[in-house]
């Protein structure tokens, strides 16, 4: 092979994404000489050859071969097995291996290309439907030599070629965009389970978020705020963190209102501040530890509640507010209406009255829970805490909805 003959190619697995890379390169006029265990596999394939019999005879034909079959057992098969491209083998060729598959199978299969001396990069690939369209972006792990050597019949099929690092670098990359991907597939399935709920139809959520952002910027946003040195700056942690945990906040207080799971939220909230790459939250203390309990009563029970809790100095009052409220209340393992009706629960097994309305209120302001669900919750109390506890429970919902239902009706 000399600078005066174009490197030869060839593609292993005709399927979407093979079929596609065969057909843009054809379109480019590098035509590949092809394998696929269907005989008529490119009979649609504008510009692509009838299937040869074997990847070993692809290989014979090649300088670089794209192996791009679904599975690891393929991937083995195709390289190293009988009629494998191995067996075909000459001094410079190059495998480039399109599927997604484990580390771990990158390091096997470029040890067994390493052994027959030929070539190895991993390279993944997206968007898979734009493969015919020379569409889509070649993510590369390889030595720079070998990446280089393959450039020109990458640059061939994809519009965009991304050398990531060493072998292994570009599988790597691959799976970390699927995350992003398939994770904002659960994002998006959360927030539309939580607008229907909420009788907003997903449509119009769609419409806000393409409307807003309509490149998707937000979505890496989190990547553009690092710092040269590739940390996030504490001072954006800090800003985007109250932000950050109380819309969390709000969106699992509104999913539990509304019957509707959002583990993905749960996680998200949860794990706040290491995704700022913030660290563990330091306790609060003093005077800090206070506010945070006198903000969480408010939270809990409705605004200007706190105002209500006497200063007397007493050890009581006082770990009620900075722990009770501030340490427990305030953990995200649960959220407020979850320790709501843990809390309700306790109360209706005391039966004290006034504390079945104090906790029903908080949930009724809150908006948490709703009337018939509080007096569902009377009911469903009643036969584990027996019949006079219930009574009890029942006195201090109805209550409860009674204080409130006059608010309501003013505004």
């Amino acid at each position: 092979m000399t600078d005066q003959q174009p490197l030869r190619a060839g593609v292993v697995g005709l399927g979407m994404i093979g079929g596609g890379v065969a057909v843009s390169m054809a379109r480019r006029g590098r035509t590949p000489l092809v394998h696929d265990i269907r005989p008529d596999a490119s009979a649609d394939l504008a510009g692509v050859p009838d299937p040869l019999a074997s990847p070993a005879e692809v290989a014979r034909g090649s300088d670089v071969v794209m192996v791009a079959v679904v599975d690891a057992g393929q991937a083995r098969e195709v390289i190293g097995g009988e009629d494998g491209l191995l067996a075909g083998a000459h001094p410079g060729l190059t495998v480039v291996l399109l599927a997604t598959v484990a580390l771990p199978v990158v390091h096997e299969l470029a040890a067994l290309c390493a052994a027959g001396g030929v070539g190895f990069l991993d390279c993944g690939v997206t968007p898979g439907d734009r493969a015919a369209e020379n569409g889509m972006v070649a993510i590369v792990g390889g030595d720079r030599a070998t990446v280089d050597a393959a450039l020109p019949v990458l640059d061939d099929w994809a519009r965009k070629v991304v050398h990531c690092g060493p072998l292994g670098a570009g599988m790597a990359t691959k799976i970390a965009r699927n995350v992003v991907t398939y994770g904002s597939w659960r994002a998006v399935a959360e927030a539309a389970a939580l607008a229907g709920a909420a009788g907003v139809d997903p449509a119009r959520l769609a419409e806000v978020i393409d409307t807003a952002d309509p490149e998707g910027r937000t979505l890496l946003q989190l990547l553009g705020m690092h710092g040269p040195d590739g940390a996030l700056p504490d001072a954006v942690g800090a800003q985007v963190e109250p932000l950050m945990t109380k819309d969390l906040d709000a969106t699992r207080d509104l999913a539990a209102a509304l019957g509707v799971e959002v583990p993905l939220v749960d996680v998200a909230r949860t794990h706040a501040r290491h995704t700022l790459e913030r660290g563990e939250r330091p306790a609060p203390a003093g005077d800090d530890l206070h506010r945070l309990g006198l903000e969480m009563m408010d939270r809990v029970y409705g605004p200007g509640f706190s105002s209500a809790v006497p200063d007397t100095g007493e050890p009581f009052t006082g770990e009620t507010v900075d722990y009770l409220f501030a340490q427990v209340w305030s953990r995200p393992g649960l959220s407020v209406r979850d320790r709501r009706m843990l809390t309700l629960g306790v109360a209706a097994s005391t039966g004290r009255s006034e504390l079945v309305q104090i906790i029903a209120n908080g949930g009724l302001v809150n908006d948490e829970l709703t009337p018939d669900q509080l007096r569902e919750a009377a009911l469903h109390l009643a036969v584990y805490v027996g019949w006079c506890n219930g009574t009890a429970t029942h006195t201090g919902i109805t209550a409860a909805i009674a204080a409130h239902t006059p608010h309501q009706e003013q505004e």
